[in-house]
């Protein structure tokens, strides 16, 4: 069977994952009919599962009630601070029990939740929270401590509420966390207070997860609630997909009937794969997440044998470290049934390693962006075993096209590499108070991605290459604009260019190239330092290499970015 005939088979009219058309801001959008309709419909669905254990984290379990006990009562909390539909409420924290109850509260009072990196810097949080205009912001102790010295250059933020305190509040700003709902444990002792009254639609905003920008400056992606929901059909059909073309029947899909799904959750919430793509699929489902406070290969395994863990995943590295450890054959994973990733490059040998190494797991992988709420494209089983250089079909929602990247309006033939444009509900709407950078990417409903790209003759995805000058670490999006911008503030820096070093687990490490002023003597450790103190430790290059003359340039005065690789081209990078 066919992608196609196995998709007009699972989205026909009645069918499980039925589409239907709407207008969505002017264009007429393909949508799943049966999706949640808003995000607090998926924090409903999630609450009927009661007593059944929601999260876990370290020595904390959380179950469905304690966790919507938890949600309401900060959502009225949040309301009380004079949150109103539209405000801006950030969460800033790892992956704690805290975290989803912080971004459903939000949503539940109405709020654009606003998700920013755990792992910026103070100055780059303060630019998160002053861009997005952040009335309230929930944050965990250590964030606290970065954002502590740029409150005041934050006009609009009112009140912080700090999980996990460790001491008084430091600004009559802040309160503890625990003033609002208790601690974790005592959740389910909670008043169960009803929800708040505030009307959402599909369509209303819901998010902004910034992006960085070919400015040197993040871009907040702003989302609505179907954009989040999207996802939901999403992923469900790219498993009943792989069924039909195998032949075999679909199996159960209601949740309450069949066993809970076990997700060892290895990636931020704060990332559009953490939140749109596992967060909101689980709850849906009634799943169990559980956290990691650092990511550890050997603490992972322990995780998967002792809570059974059926999916982990996110990127790449996470399948090599535990394929690779020298004491995985000292635990039993033999729960584990998908080992997923996406968001940085991966080799067609971990795909094979997957299926050799956990045999009754599927390997998968997909394509998206911030700006697709993630998923755009899945990959599973052995269509991806078929072709581990793909990203897979597009969920069939969306549509894809390959354009020409000169005028961005012809539409190349199959197989011909040009710039992917996408459509669909998974689309965000723009970019947050940036006007011009968003008539530039989406023009009349399409997403125009930067990704070089090619789709063969069955619709499957080929990236090829990324038009932006941008690299993905581990997961994590770094725009060298930004890291050249801080490398040429030094003095002794007259040309810098930041470029993809590869690693076999991360798949690159940003590395540089500088040319330094005459008399200039700066050393590898001083430029590194240098950008260490100030952006996020994931942008710092791993590498500096020192070339003797200005950095080669084409004729428009463009740094040749693919010479400069070479220097780093045969290196090996430990993980």
């Amino acid at each position: 069977m066919s992608i196609a005939e196995a998709h007009a088979q699972l989205t026909a009219p009645g069918a499980r994952f039925e589409i239907t058309e709407t207008v969505i801001r002017g264009i007429p959008t393909r949508v799943w009919k049966n999706a949640p309709p808003t995000l607090r419909d998926v924090f409903l669905n999630g609450r009927a599962f009661g007593g059944r254990e929601f999260m876990v984290y370290e020595d904390d379990r959380v179950t469905y009630e304690a966790f919507a006990r938890a949600t309401i009562t900060l959502a009225r909390q949040l309301q009380a601070d004079g949150v109103r539909k539209g405000d801006r409420v950030a969460v800033i924290m790892r992956n704690l029990p805290e975290w989803p109850v912080a971004f459903f509260a939000g949503i539940l009072a109405g709020a654009i939740v606003t998700p920013l990196n755990a792992w910026w810097t103070g100055a780059e949080l303060e630019y998160g929270l002053a861009d997005s205009g952040t009335k309230v912001a929930l944050v965990d102790d250590e964030r606290l401590e970065r954002i502590l010295p740029h409150l005041d250059a934050c006009p609009e933020l009112k009140r912080v509420y700090v999980a996990r305190l460790k001491g008084g509040p430091a600004d009559p700003r802040v309160r503890p966390l625990d003033d609002v709902v208790g601690p974790v444990g005592g959740w389910g002792a909670l008043e169960d207070l009803p929800l708040p009254d505030v009307p959402l639609d599909p369509d209303d905003d819901a998010t902004i997860l910034y992006t960085s920008g070919t400015t040197g400056k993040p871009k907040g992606a702003l989302g609505t609630h179907r954009n989040m929901t999207s996802n939901i059909g999403a992923g469900g059909i790219s498993a009943a997909r792989n069924f039909l073309r195998a032949g075999e029947p679909l199996p159960e899909s209601d949740p309450h009937k069949l066993p809970q799904r076990c997700t060892l959750l290895v990636v931020p919430l704060f990332h559009a794969t953490g939140l749109s793509a596992t967060l909101g699929p689980s709850m849906n489902a009634g799943g169990k997440l559980v956290f990691m406070r650092r990511f550890e290969a050997e603490a992972a395994m322990q995780l998967i044998e002792r809570e059974k863990v059926n999916a982990t995943g996110g990127v790449p590295t996470i399948a090599w470290q535990i394929i690779e450890h020298p004491n995985r054959t000292k635990y039993d994973l033999s729960s584990l049934q998908a080992v997923t990733y996406g968001g940085a490059p991966s080799a067609p040998e971990l795909v094979r390693k997957i299926a050799e190494v956990f045999p009754g797991s599927q390997p998968g992988n997909g394509w998206g962006m911030t700006e697709t709420t993630a998923t755009f494209t899945s990959h599973m089983g052995r269509d991806y075993l078929n072709r581990p250089d793909s990203a897979g079909p597009a969920a069939p929602v969306g549509e894809m096209q390959i354009r020409d990247p000169a005028d961005g309006r012809t539409v190349l033939p199959t197989d011909a590499v040009g710039e992917l444009w996408v459509k669909g509900p998974q689309v965000v709407k723009g970019y947050w108070n940036k006007p011009e950078a968003t008539a530039e990417t989406f023009v009349d409903g399409w997403l125009r991605t930067g990704d070089l790209a090619r789709l063969d003759e069955e619709g499957f995805l080929f990236i090829i290459d990324r038009a932006k000058d941008m690299l993905i670490r581990g997961g994590e999006n770094i725009y060298c604009v930004e890291v050249e911008n801080v490398l040429y503030d030094h003095p002794d820096v007259m040309d810098a260019a930041i470029v993809g070093a590869p690693h076999k687990t991360l798949g690159e490490e940003p590395a540089a190239v500088v040319h330094l002023r005459p008399g200039g003597s700066a050393t590898e450790a001083e430029l590194r330092d240098f950008v260490r103190a100030r952006l996020a430790a994931f942008k710092v290059p791993v590498k500096v290499a020192f070339w003797p003359e200005p950095l080669p340039r084409n004729a428009n005065g463009k740094i040749l970015k693919t010479e400069l690789k070479k220097v780093f081209a045969a290196e090996t990078e430990s993980a």
